[in-house]
């Protein structure tokens, strides 16, 4: 089969299309053939771990990535079940999350029936259960940590990226009122999504900003610290993406799924390049212009 294997770490272009063994699934796993994949802020973290320093390459490896095949979101078929699997059939159309183990950047993958997957929404695209799943399980860890209620006032920095896009929508569907926050040329986005107020970053409105919050969620690790005190209010909660690892839950899957078919969640999708233009994708992410996600197409629908 071919897979995009990151060969080394550095930029973009470390990322090559090569031919790797088609995996087999164990008695307890099931082969997928991946339709679409996307390209998380993640990836490009552990690609370009050479200009991280030490730690990431101790985690990940020394030389290049001991799982050489990044992508940690997926939608596509099932191809061919294990002897013991019960949950999945040949033929159902699922999405899911591989987390740490990666492996979406591939036209096939062999995950345990039992891993954070589901079947896809029925009237979603293969991009658009692709583009779900990261975002939205982070989104839903961060916000429950925090406490998310009715009626809360919550902030989320960085509301036009993956797991932005995906808390704006949660936090307004579970009640509470939500300011976003992200860069002035995606405040009509973030706005049509559920934010009741949307503010530029740059601005001075958000300089100046002297309201507080229920809930700050820093949704892509960058609020200076003193800012992020200042907005949260004396009993409040801040939470961000650079503080504590996802619980990565198969209900959530559930959730997002049911969610999308009620129409009350959408997949945000920015730009979307065929699988052999991973290097491309990846150095777009990498501009921080990301409007929700990148998607990698495997399969032509």
């Amino acid at each position: 089969m071919k897979a995009i294997i990151c060969t080394g770490y550095g930029d973009p272009d470390v990322l090559q299309m090569q031919e790797v063994a088609k995996p087999v699934p164990k008695d307890n796993e099931i082969l997928i053939r991946i339709h679409a994949t996307t390209v998380a802020s993640g990836d490009c973290v552990v690609r370009g771990a050479k200009k991280y320093g030490p730690i990431l390459k101790i985690m990940f490896g020394l030389k290049r990535p001991r799982q050489p095949i990044l992508g940690t979101e997926l939608s596509g078929t099932i191809e061919a079940v294990g002897a013991n699997v019960k949950k999945f059939k040949i033929g159902d159309a699922v999405f899911a999350l591989t987390g740490m183990k990666f492996g979406g950047y591939a036209e096939y993958i062999c995950l345990p029936e039992n891993g954070i997957i589901s079947l896809k929404p029925e009237n979603a695209t293969f991009d658009e259960a692709a583009a779900l799943s990261f975002g939205g399980t982070t989104a839903l860890h961060f916000l429950r940590k925090a406490g998310l209620a009715p009626k809360t006032k919550v902030l989320i920095y960085g509301a036009s990226g993956s797991v932005g896009t995906a808390a704006v929508q949660l936090a307004a569907h579970f009640g509470a009122d939500v300011t976003g926050v992200c860069s002035k040329q995606n405040l009509d986005l973030v706005h049509s999504l559920g934010a009741n107020i949307v503010i530029d970053y740059t601005s001075d409105h958000f300089k100046t900003l002297n309201e507080t919050y229920d809930i700050v969620f820093d949704a892509v690790g960058k609020l200076n610290k003193t800012k992020a005190k200042q907005l949260t209010n004396q009993n409040g909660k801040f939470v961000s993406v650079a503080r504590g690892m996802v619980k990565e839950l198969t209900a959530d899957l559930y959730l997002l799924k049911q969610l999308f078919e009620e129409e009350k969640f959408k997949a945000a999708i920015d730009k979307r390049y065929p699988l052999k233009d991973a290097d491309k994708a990846h150095a777009y992410v990498e501009t921080g212009r990301k409007k929700g996600n990148v998607i990698l197409t495997v399969v032509t629908e």
